[in-house]
Order: structure tokens, then sequence, then C-alpha cells
């Protein structure tokens, strides 16, 4: 996907599309799957992360929960963006998505629609929203690691 970072509008536009529409919005019980609460203290946020890792690739990852428009679009974002990657590219998006919130170095043509909550940083408070869903993939990850 191809956009212009100068254009607030179409960032703007990525970010309403996933919070109206959020992608891989399911409730998983399948025992297979690593799932990790999230919660903040600041917000109304309260999601899962649901996580299918086979062969050290992310087949499925799902999400269900309530969110800010922030956090919702951001953990929608993020399950697209995951499925179909091995764990260490996942981590690897992971820490360029942190850096990219944080004003820091990034790749940026490895983050696809993501990329749009890169002036997240103008508004401190709502790091914590759009990094809550990565955090929570980063949990699961860690923990399935730990069982392996």
């Amino acid at each position: 996907m191809s956009f212009s970072l100068d254009d607030p509008m179409i960032l703007r536009e990525i970010i309403l599309d996933h919070y109206k529409n959020p992608r891989n919005f399911a409730t998983i019980s399948d025992p297979r799957y690593r799932t990790v609460h999230m919660d903040s203290a600041s917000c109304i946020d309260d999601i899962y992360i649901h996580v299918l890792v086979e062969n050290g690739i992310i087949k499925d990852c799902k999400w269900h929960g309530t969110g800010c428009a922030i956090s919702t679009a951001s953990t929608s974002i993020l399950t697209e963006l995951m499925t179909g990657k091995s764990e260490e590219e996942a981590y690897r998006l992971m820490e360029d998505f942190h850096h990219m919130l944080m004003g820091e170095k990034y790749e940026k043509d490895e983050l696809g629609e993501a990329i749009a909550f890169i002036n997240v940083n103008r508004q401190p408070s709502r790091i914590t929203c759009a990094d809550i869903g990565w955090r929570g993939l980063k949990k699961a990850l860690d923990e399935d690691k730990k069982n392996d």
C-alpha cells in the first residue's frame, strides 16, 4: 500500500476505517491460540489478543474487546499485518512500530497501514492506546516461546 505521510486526511481515513470496520475481530476459544488480556488504567481499552503460531509462523491473529478509536484501529491493523509473518518478522515490526511511536528511527516501508499512527507521539497520552495491541501480541509471543 502506498500513500503520502504528508496527507493527514489519508492517515485519519485509515484510522477511521479500521475503527468503524475492525478487521479480525472475533472471540476465540480454541486452545491452540495463545490469548492475552490487555487493559488500561487511563482509558477504556480492554482487549484480548488471540494468536495462533505454528512452526514459528503466525497463522492467525484475532482480537476482541472494547477500545478507543486509536487502540481499535491500531489493533485491527496489527492483526492484518502480522498474520503470515514469522515470529522474527513480527518482533522486528513491533520494534519498528514502537520506535515510530517514540519519534525514533524506524523502517517505514515494513509497517504498511500502521504508518497511520506516525503522529501519535504529538499526543503522548495516546501512545499507550496505539501500542496496547502490539504489546499484547509481544506478550503472547513471549509466553508462547516460554512454553516451547
